[in-house]
């Protein structure tokens, strides 16, 4: 148009950042209700034989979303691995560290405390126990 001056280069990249992209929401990092991962088992899982789990060690078990640490008097514990934070299953454990894909929280497998954010709240507990030489998780309460 005559007598209007061109837009300067930062006049639109500013208002183009500014502008929101369809498909884009604040939903990204909540759980889809069709494909996020149950919080906790609906039923008792059989987890594996009793020797799966040695002592002072943790191992994930993915096709539960269960993790079972052995601590060196024996006892053992076990907690889901839904992450608090988006409810992707985790399926990465390194050491004692369950490492989330979806945004890089990370947790205990021992206590199931947040140890890297976003996620702030502990992975949820659930009630474990050896019967006839299997480990079994339970959804508990």
């Amino acid at each position: 148009m005559p007598g209007r001056p061109a837009p300067r280069r930062r006049t639109v990249l500013s208002a183009a950042a500014l502008t929101p992209v369809a498909g884009l929401g604040l939903t990204a990092c909540s759980p889809d209700d069709d494909g996020a991962a149950p919080a906790r088992p609906t039923a008792p899982v059989d987890l594996g034989a009793d020797g799966e789990v040695a002592k002072g060690a943790a191992t994930l078990f993915p096709d539960g979303n269960v993790v079972v640490s052995r601590a060196e008097n024996g006892s053992l514990k076990a907690f889901s691995t839904v992450c608090t934070h988006a409810g992707c299953p985790i399926e990465k454990l390194e050491g004692a560290k369950l490492v989330c894909p979806c945004h890089g929280s990370e947790f205990d497998a021992r206590t199931g405390e947040v140890l890297h954010a976003p996620a702030t709240a502990p992975l949820i507990e659930l009630p474990v126990e050896v019967k006839q030489g299997r480990i079994i998780a339970s959804p508990g309460a």
